[in-house]
């Protein structure tokens, strides 16, 4: 207990808790900040400018979380309610210029990721989709400062932590929040996928999912799921707006989910790419799927009577762009 508070009291912002009288209406500035070291953090990869990450050119971004570990047996277990202070990756990479070593066959940046690496060599994956195309920007963050959210009956004071880590706002198990990153490699999917965008109709009969080479099903016909209608303002980056109907599907979580279990392993390294007839593809990290603390899930959109696009499409409702849609979905790629 005297180690802990001596901990604290090292790392303690001495700026006055902005509101800790609770006279305001923000539930996320009662408590003291405490500050959180952070290592030198390199950025490295498939760019042109690769180097070290200069923080003072860079805003600070506020995320607040509900932290949820996994346990041994695979239950989850509640570690605390923290408002995180830090710089997000989507201004850490937002300089850095792109230099694909698939550009020749693929050169759309939706087949891109990121592993980030901490000084203990533990690794985690986002993609590129998670940091710069979502509905709402600077979700994850490298942290610098830590506040507990303090429930107001029970002051329920949630153990701090002490270094900088990675904080990804939408996971609902928060297995990728790792400590003391240092390194970040900016990754295009390794797979080579021929690219054929002269077919007409575009139209694909049946899904594979495929996991090393293993074809692990074959879907024909839509799953026996729950239908999900989701809507949206359908507008893409480069054509924008498409349309403004609602689309209908199965999660993709739930047709997925009897492949790929809710482990340590997947949450952090997990990908999922999925690939039209054509060659076009998306790739999406496991917890972007299966592992949302926010609702905005993937749709697997079956289309019977559209003979262009069509049997299945995937519609990502997270996104502010529709460039991950893809249409006539033939395989899904799924590693661990």
């Amino acid at each position: 207990m005297g180690q802990d508070l001596r901990k604290e009291n090292s790392l303690k912002n001495m700026v006055p808790a902005a509101d800790a009288g609770d006279r305001n209406n923000n539930f996320y500035d009662n408590e003291d900040t405490y500050i959180l070291p952070v290592n030198d953090l390199f950025v490295d990869g498939e760019i042109e400018n690769p180097g070290k990450v200069d923080f003072t050119k860079l805003t600070k971004h506020s995320v607040i979380v509900k932290e949820t570990m996994l346990k041994e047996d695979g239950t989850d277990t509640f570690v605390g309610a923290y408002r995180y202070d830090g710089y997000s990756l989507f201004d850490i990479l937002n300089d850095r210029i792109i230099m694909k070593k698939n550009a020749a066959e693929f050169k759309p940046i939706i087949d891109l990721y990121v592993e980030i690496e901490n000084q203990k060599g533990e690794k985690v994956i986002l993609t590129w989709g998670e940091i710069f195309y979502p509905n709402f920007l600077h979700n994850t963050i490298i942290a610098t400062e830590v506040m507990r959210i303090v429930p107001s009956k029970s002051k329920d004071l949630w153990p701090l932590p002490v270094e900088g880590k990675l904080v990804v706002g939408n996971d609902l198990i928060t297995e990728r929040n790792i400590s003391n990153p240092v390194k970040i490699t900016v990754r295009s999917y390794p797979r080579s996928i021929p690219v054929n965008r002269d077919i007409n109709p575009l139209y694909s009969t049946e899904i594979k999912i495929v996991n090393d080479g293993n074809i692990l099903e074959t879907i024909k016909e839509s799953p026996k799921l729950q239908l999900e209608t989701v809507h949206t303002i359908f507008y893409g980056r480069g054509r924008g707006i498409h349309s403004t109907q609602p689309f209908t599907g199965f999660y993709l979580k739930e047709v997925l989910g009897k492949y790929y279990d809710m482990n340590k392993n997947n949450q952090q390294l997990g990908l999922v790419t999925v690939v039209g007839k054509d060659g076009y593809r998306s790739v999406f990290s496991y917890s972007e799927i299966m592992n949302r603390n926010d609702q905005e899930e993937v749709l697997l959109v079956p289309c019977k009577e559209e003979k262009d696009g069509g049997r299945f499409r995937i519609f990502p409702s997270c996104d502010f762009f529709s460039d991950r849609a893809v249409k006539a979905v033939s395989e899904i790629y799924i590693s661990w």
